[in-house]
C-alpha cells in the first residue's frame, strides 16, 4: 500500500496534463501512486495518460463511458485510493518536485494537522509567473471556531484543497459536493476536524486560463461542470453553502463549548452575508 494516493480528475486536458503527469511522478517522495479518473475526454488525453499507464507502474487510468461531471470524477479518485495520506491534483496546475514530501513531513510529525499545504504561485497558459498567493491559511489554533474564522477572512483561492490530507479524515467527510463553490464547504470542514499547515514557500502553482472551470461566466455554467445531470436548475450558491456550513458543524465531533462558538460565528456570517442571501431569493422569484 503506498503511503500517498494522488488522484487526477480529467476532463479534456491534452494541453496541460504531460506537464502536471510528468511534475508529479517526477516529485522526491516516491512512495505514492497516482489514479487518473477520465470524465469520457474526446481530445488526446486518454493516449497521453495510457502512455504514462506503460512508462511508471505507479499510475492507473480509469475512465467513465459519459462526463459524469467534476464532483463524480473527484469523489471517484478518492474511492479509487489506498494511500495513508491523499491528494487531488489537476490536469493543468504543477506542483514544485519537493512539494509531496514536504507536506508528508508535517503530516508525519504532527497528528493533530489534517491537511498540509504550500503558498501558491499563479501562472498563466504559458507557464510565466504572474502572482505570488500566500493563502494566510496556516491554522494552528487548538480551537476550531477560530480555525474556522481564519479561514472565511482569509480564503481567495481554494489552493489549500490540493495539498495532503489525512485520508481517515477526509473519509469522515461528504467530500465534493455537486454544486458551485462545493470546495468552500470541504475545506470548512477539514479545518473543524483538524489543524493546516501552511509551508512558507511556493511549491504549488496555480493555472489561471481561459478554459479553467473558475474560469466559467456564471453559475448556471459552472452548476453543469460539477453535475451536468443538475444543468438548468436553480443555482443559490450562498444558501447552499450555508446549509452545507451548519451540516459540517454538526456532523463534526467538537466539545459543547465549541459546537456553541462554531454555530455562534456561522449565524454572524450568515448576517453579514445577508445582502446577497436576500438577493438570491429575490432573483428566484423573478425568474
Amino acid at each position: 500500500m503506498p503511503k500517498v494516493s494522488v488522484g487526477l480528475p480529467v476532463f479534456n486536458g491534452e494541453r496541460f496534463i504531460e506537464e502536471a503527469l510528468s511534475a508529479l511522478l517526477t516529485q522526491t517522495f516516491h512512495d505514492l501512486e497516482l489514479i487518473i479518473s477520465d470524465n469520457a475526454s474526446t481530445d488526446r488525453t486518454e493516449a497521453i495518460c495510457r502512455e504514462y499507464v506503460l512508462q511508471d507502474k505507479r499510475v492507473s487510468y480509469h475512465r467513465s463511458p459519459r462526463n459524469r461531471g467534476i464532483s463524480w470524477n473527484y469523489r471517484r479518485v478518492f474511492e479509487l485510493s489506498s494511500g495513508v495520506y491523499f491528494k487531488w491534483a489537476t490536469y493543468d496546475d504543477v506542483c514544485a518536485p519537493e512539494f509531496i514530501a514536504r507536506c508528508v513531513e508535517v503530516l508525519d510529525r504532527d497528528p493533530r494537522v489534517v491537511l498540509a499545504h504550500s503558498t501558491a504561485t499563479i501562472i498563466d497558459d504559458l507557464g510565466k509567473r504572474q502572482l505570488e498567493c500566500g493563502a494566510g491559511l496556516h491554522l494552528q489554533s487548538p480551537r476550531a471556531h477560530e480555525r474556522l474564522s481564519q479561514l472565511f477572512h482569509n480564503l481567495r483561492l481554494s489552493n489549500a484543497l490540493y495539498g495532503v490530507i489525512r485520508k481517515a479524515t477526509l473519509n469522515d467527510t461528504p467530500l465534493l459536493g455537486d454544486y458551485p463553490g462545493a470546495d468552500i464547504p470541504l475545506l470548512s470542514e477539514l479545518s473543524l476536524r483538524g489543524l493546516f499547515f501552511e509551508i512558507p514557500e511556493s511549491l504549488f502553482f496555480r493555472r489561471i486560463h481561459a478554459a479553467a472551470t473558475s474560469a466559467r461566466p456564471d453559475d448556471q455554467a459552472q452548476l453543469q461542470a460539477y453535475n451536468p445531470d443538475k444543468a438548468g436548475r436553480a443555482v443559490f450558491r450562498e444558501w447552499r453553502m450555508l446549509y452545507e456550513h451548519c451540516r459540517a458543524a454538526a456532523r463534526v465531533p467538537l466539545s459543547a463549548r465549541e459546537r456553541v462558538a462554531v454555530w455562534s460565528f456561522l449565524l454572524k456570517s450568515a448576517m453579514w452575508n445577508r445582502a446577497e442571501l436576500m438577493r438570491e431569493l429575490l432573483a428566484a422569484g423573478r425568474s
